[in-house]
């Protein structure tokens, strides 16, 4: 099956009522496994191969489908510290997404409600290496402060999920 490169964003992802339960079928069973041939999507929702590579080309050209990815276990690349970090600011963050991007080892940033601006996830090797981030962060315009807590024990993490029934259900 052929990935999705990139996260460029054009479009924005219809709501939830844009997608016929086919759609979602197909979703699900992307998320299991997006190597998952077109043939073998077709053949679970119902649909001849071509038809479900073009509802998938849809869902990609629409913005649902945003990028096709692998996820990997971050202590196998040496990045077993997790840390989500609370950025207190003395001004508005909405328009400092780029320099939060410039920090590699942020992996999600968040403009929030609340006492903080700014939630990030951040993933090193060390908590040195979690201190230099830190370090990094308050040289951002605007960013007056920070609160960091690592994670001890991740339970579970999970995308949102294509079906009612969960992100198992076909």
């Amino acid at each position: 099956m052929a990935a999705t490169h990139g996260t460029h964003r054009t479009h924005r992802a219809p709501g939830a009522t844009d997608l016929d339960e086919t759609d979602r079928r197909l979703l699900a069973a992307l998320q299991r496994d997006a190597t998952t041939a077109y043939a073998a999507l077709g053949k679970e929702v119902g649909l001849s191969a071509g038809a479900a590579h073009e509802r998938v080309r849809k869902l990609r050209e629409r913005g649902v489908i945003r990028r096709t990815t692998v996820d990997v276990d971050p202590a196998a690349l040496g990045k077993g510290v997790l840390a989500f970090v609370m950025v207190e600011s003395s001004a508005w963050m909405g328009d400092s997404a780029d320099a939060f991007a410039a920090i590699p080892e942020i992996l999600e940033a968040h403009v929030i409600a609340g006492s903080a601006s700014v939630l990030v996830k951040v993933r090193t090797a060390t908590t040195e290496q979690l201190q230099d981030v830190l370090r990094r962060l308050y040289a951002i315009e605007g960013v007056r402060g920070t609160q960091a807590t690592v994670s001890l024990e991740t339970f579970f993490e999970r995308p949102p999920a294509a079906h009612d029934g969960g992100p198992d259900l076909a």
